[in-house]
Order: C-alpha cells, then sequence, then structure tokens
C-alpha cells in the first residue's frame, strides 16, 4: 500500500506582511508621546576680578581610642567635659562642624555616648544643634593626615 504524501509549498505567504507592518507603524506613532528635548537651563557665573575670600574653618576633632578615653583637638578629655569645651567655640561660630573619629578597635558603645552627649548639647546651653559629621573607614583612609 502506497501512502500518499502532500508536498508543502514552497513558498511564504507574504500577502499580509504589509498591512501588518504599516499597523505597526501606526500604532507605535500612537501610543509614544513626542517631546522635545531641552538642554539645561543654568545660569554660568560671571567673571569677577575680586573673589571673596573663603578663610579656612578649624573643625572640632573628637577621638576615641579603643580604651573608650577621648582626645579632643589633641588634648585628652572626660565625656562631660566637652560640651563645656565646646561651649566657646560655639558661640563664636555655630556652624562649627564636630568631627567623630573613633578608632577601628573601640567599642561601638564608646561612639555613641559621644554621639548621644553631642546631641543633647542644646539642653546644656548651647543655642543651635551641633553639626556632626562621622567619617568612613574609607575617608578616614583616603583623606585623613
Amino acid at each position: 500500500m502506497k501512502i500518499k504524501r502532500d508536498n508543502p509549498d514552497d513558498e511564504i505567504p507574504t500577502s499580509s506582511m504589509a498591512d501588518i507592518a504599516f499597523l505597526l507603524i501606526i500604532y507605535f506613532m500612537v501610543t509614544t508621546t513626542f517631546t522635545a528635548t531641552r538642554g539645561l537651563d543654568f545660569a554660568l557665573p560671571e567673571d569677577d576680578d575680586n573673589p571673596p575670600v573663603v578663610e579656612k574653618e578649624e573643625s572640632v576633632l573628637i577621638e576615641i581610642m579603643p580604651d573608650g578615653s577621648l582626645v579632643v583637638d589633641q588634648q585628652s578629655m572626660l565625656l562631660p567635659n566637652v560640651i563645656d569645651y565646646l561651649k566657646p567655640k560655639l558661640d563664636v561660630n555655630p556652624k562649627k562642624p564636630v568631627i567623630i573619629r573613633p578608632d577601628p578597635a573601640s567599642p561601638y558603645k564608646h561612639m555613641v555616648a559621644v554621639l548621644d552627649e553631642l546631641r543633647q548639647a542644646t539642653d546644656k546651653g548651647i543655642k543651635e544643634e551641633i553639626r556632626i559629621s562621622i567619617p568612613t573607614q574609607r575617608e578616614i583612609e583616603s583623606f585623613w593626615y
């Protein structure tokens, strides 16, 4: 018995391909919003022959040693005395930054104690909140000394 097989056509039907492409073009044109991209609006500063003189601002450095002792501006100090040391400096310039630099071997609780003490400074006679900065280890390794 001989089985008759159909031979498939060698042609691909492309009669509706142009219609589909045209419909896709119309679909994307309707659904896409056309926006005109504008450049950034900014004003360049004018040339100034007399630029303002910016004076170097010294910050207060609080170093926390591994045993929990504090060194404030190269002076050994107890935690309760830190606010008394800072008060005259912050009265002159309330925006003076205070940097806390804990030693990597010091326990975390010592840094938290210093941070808590500085945050409670408004209760102890300092007018404004202290600007506290705690550098990361990468910043210390890259930029310190």
